[in-house]
């Protein structure tokens, strides 16, 4: 689940205490390659590392625009309202650059050694959620003393503030279903490493904060889902192990899948600080790129169904058109120049399964085939005795959804370099068509605009590619010749969006025609809608039966 959040990038420094001015120079490295925020550990106990609060302090002193984090404070060696007086100041003075990672306090004998209190595992989860109270009371301000009377925190008549410049958040590190519970009732943010929680374990657990949050009458958005991660740009293989690519498409399905929105590098290397920091932009980009497509289908979608509502109302139905028959039950002829389609697949019985796979067009555009069809493997046949939940066939749907706004958008390059090439629109005209697009987002020309579109179908295949494909290999096996083709025609359609650049570079320079555009255009309709109905066809049930998007 995409929780919808802005995307934050960012570094967790080792805060060495015999190499104070490199952590300080890593930071401001970290703020110069245009990065977010600047985290450190807080074990107050470990005498080779720096106080975590003063060095955060003259982080910030050093820098201008990135905000600190504790990654996480230490409570129980902490006290509440010292420590959010700590945190008020310091926002305070830096403008609003300040958060607050909290724990409970994992080391708990260190604590106790430490002249810390000598808590159970559950205590300190006792503790920490009246910590969280105190410390957003002495946040809150005004008038009258903060009188909050706890089994470990009794405060009795604490005047409240100072206030901090800009609303902090709170973010958890936790782990375990407690934790879990608190972090979905109370907190602003969830925060754990990928090397005690990797991926594969994100969805169980974001699931538990999820149910905690609804049962406080929360909504599960309004906690921010962060992330520690370790990799290395020259590994080979797994979580975040390869080149800038690697990284980009598993953040971008993390994002999307997962919900996680602040990526925080945990590395100490100058060199995997910029290449993190290169990174960021085209994580943003592919984010952005899935969320318009989402938000066009949904858009879509709702637009249909007040059609359909509307259609009810007046008495009408859209059923006997959409089977392609008039409202006597007779046969309708097409309008509009368009041929009408058939499915070229067979219809088994679907049980309840109701959601229909789009048919492939019945004609060609294009003279020129790159696909052949005949050779497509299929996956297993649907169960007719299966019946499915609203949840799953809502998961099949959504498949049918993106690749809906990805028919439409291609049928607004093809209108419009129709109008170029019937002389009914020049090129200067159709620029300024494209900036009414939902698409545009300030491309102004229609080269940008299909420049736009091949990326959009890119980023799809690519998160396709790198999430939704090996999930589907793991989870039904049986699957895997049909998932093999599949990623075979994405390259297929990448050197056909090639040629559709090529085409479009051409028409600029002069060397090309309308003609030669219109031709990559033919191609790329015949190429792309024809794997579009074949992914729904074979994926859509499974998507629905296996849960995996």
């Amino acid at each position: 689940m995409d929780y919808g959040h802005e995307l934050v990038f960012g570094t967790f420094l080792t805060p060495d205490v015999e190499n104070a001015e490199r952590v300080i120079a890593l930071a401001q490295l970290t703020e110069q390659v245009g990065l977010d925020l600047v985290t450190v550990q807080d074990h107050p106990y470990q005498p080779r590392l720096l106080d975590a609060w003063t060095l955060l302090s003259v982080i910030a002193a050093h820098t201008q625009s990135v905000s600190v984090s504790t990654n996480v404070a230490n409570l129980p060696l902490r006290h509440p309202v010292v420590l959010a007086r700590s945190v008020a100041t310091l926002d305070r003075i830096t403008g609003g650059r300040v958060e607050l990672g909290l724990g409970a306090g994992g080391f708990l004998e260190a604590v106790a050694a430490n002249a810390g209190p000598r808590l159970t595992a559950g205590e300190s989860i006792e503790a920490l959620e009246e910590a969280i109270a105190i410390i957003r009371e002495v946040w809150a301000g005004g008038s009258g003393g903060i009188r909050l009377a706890g089994k470990h925190y009794t405060v009795a008549g604490a005047k409240r503030g100072p206030e901090p410049s800009h609303d902090v958040q709170i973010w958890l590190g936790a782990y375990k279903p407690r934790m879990l519970a608190v972090t979905g009732r109370l907190a602003d943010g969830w925060l754990p490493s990928s090397g005690y929680v990797p991926p594969e374990e994100l969805p169980a657990l974001n699931k538990l904060i999820d149910e905690a949050a609804v049962a406080a009458g929360r909504d599960p958005s309004a906690v921010r889902r962060l992330y520690n991660l370790s990799g290395n740009f020259t590994g080979q293989g797994g979580f975040l192990q390869g080149g800038e690519d690697v990284w980009i498409e598993q953040l971008t399905e993390l994002t999307l899948t997962e919900g996680m929105s602040t990526y925080i590098l945990a590395s100490d290397n100058p060199e995997d600080i910029r290449r993190f920091a290169d990174i960021a932009p085209a994580v943003r980009e592919a984010v952005a790129a899935a969320r318009a497509t989402t938000a066009a289908t949904n858009a879509t979608t709702d637009g249909a169904a007040a059609a359909a509502t509307a259609g009810s109302a007046t008495g009408t139905s859209t059923a006997g058109t959409e089977a392609g028959a008039t409202g006597d039950g007779t046969p309708s002829t097409a309008t509009g120049g368009a041929a009408s389609t058939a499915p070229s697949f067979p219809s088994p019985a679907r049980g309840n399964f109701s959601v229909v796979p789009t048919p492939p067009p019945s004609a060609k555009r294009s003279g020129v085939q790159v696909l052949d069809e005949s050779e497509r493997p299929t996956g297993p046949a649907l169960d007719p005795t299966r019946t499915y939940t609203p949840q799953q066939l809502a998961s099949g749907e959504h498949l049918i959804q993106v690749h809906d706004h990805l028919r439409a958008e291609l049928e607004q390059i093809r209108d419009l370099v129709e109008q170029v090439a019937a002389g009914s629109l020049g090129v200067g005209a159709a620029r300024n068509h494209i900036n009414t697009m939902t698409m545009r987002q300030n491309n102004w020309t229609l080269g940008v605009y299909c420049e736009t579109y091949c990326r959009l179908v890119t980023t799809h295949h690519s998160v396709e590619d790198a999430a939704l494909f090996p999930r589907l290999r793991r989870a039904d096996p049986t699957l895997t010749p049909v998932v093999d083709r599949l990623q075979a025609e994405h390259l297929i359609i990448h050197d056909v969006l090639e040629g559709v650049d090529k085409a479009l570079v051409a028409l600029v320079d002069g060397s090309g025609t309308i003609d030669t555009l219109r031709a990559a255009v033919d191609l790329l309709d015949d190429t792309l809608l024809s794997h579009l109905s074949y992914e729904e066809r074979e994926l859509v049930e499974p998507l629905a039966r296996l849960g995996v998007m």
